[in-house]
């Protein structure tokens, strides 16, 4: 089976220590290929590096909103023109959280609104991260038109879920479909039509339940596919094809290449 990660940060220092070994573990696992969205614009390029250096890695590009006390006009204007520079499969981490408490939420819609005309003049999908936020997301969405991508940890609703699919928007399901007590994630995971899912990890937060309590890693995708499998009732073969193929083409990966060229 081949599995796609629709969701690592991989470059992040969690994985300074061991990422060779992380990496040869996730694909001894069947994990053929990473998304790594990027968070700041600090580890942009570390993190390019990172995927023109490695084969099946895949760079995207965004301003995380839980980090926008450290990101300035300037990171934008950086982002608008790295973009040009040096194409990523999407543009992400982006979106509004409104779950953590004293993040400016007009300063986030802004920032968010920026992000994705940028995905739309450069006609790249986005990867999006949504906290109690998926209504005011959903009518940004409408008003700035991007080509589709995937909401990353996907848990609205049912109704929510038909608006991001006619807006060309895949859910992202991951460690959190292995805990029994997710009960309302697991009805929705099991309710959404299969063409609409990919698998992720968030590595290295959201870790699975056979891992409680560690640091998450990609090479526990398996798991998470099990678990889509369990709630399902389907093949996990018959669902890695299908995940791994929704990956590759709301996100367009086969048509990226790598750039070794420095920033």
């Amino acid at each position: 089976m081949e599995l796609i990660d629709s969701h690592c940060h991989l470059d992040v220092s969690d994985f300074d220590a061991d990422r060779h070994a992380v990496l040869q573990r996730a694909r001894h696992n069947g994990v053929a290929g990473i998304v790594v969205p990027g968070i700041d614009a600090a580890g942009w390029d570390s993190l390019w590096q990172l995927c023109c250096s490695e084969p099946g890695l895949y760079p995207a590009f965004g301003l995380h909103p839980v980090f926008l006390p450290q990101h300035t006009a300037r990171d934008l204007t950086a982002l608008q023109t790295l973009v040009q520079r040096h194409p990523p499969v999407a543009i992400g981490e982006i979106g509004l959280d409104y779950f953590v408490e004293g993040l400016d939420r007009e300063a986030q819609q802004i920032q968010f609104e920026a992000q994705l005309a940028i995905a739309r003049d450069a006609g790249l999908p986005v990867i999006l991260h949504v906290r109690k936020s998926h209504d005011r997301v959903l009518a940004t969405l409408q008003r700035v038109r991007v080509c589709g991508g995937i909401c990353h940890a996907f848990n609205g609703s049912q109704q929510q879920a038909s608006l991001y699919q006619e807006l060309g928007f895949r859910f992202g399901f991951g460690g959190m479909l292995t805990y029994e007590r997710s009960t309302r994630l697991r009805a929705l995971a099991k309710a959404l039509p299969v063409e609409s899912l990919v698998l992720e990890t968030d590595a290295p937060d959201m870790t699975v339940v056979q891992h409680r309590g560690e640091r998450n890693s990609p090479e526990y995708l398996p798991y998470c596919l099990a678990a889509l499998a369990e709630v399902r009732d389907e093949s996990a073969q018959e669902l890695a094809r299908i995940t791994t193929a929704n990956t590759r083409e709301v996100l367009k990966l086969d048509e990226w290449t790598p750039d070794v060229a420095v920033f």
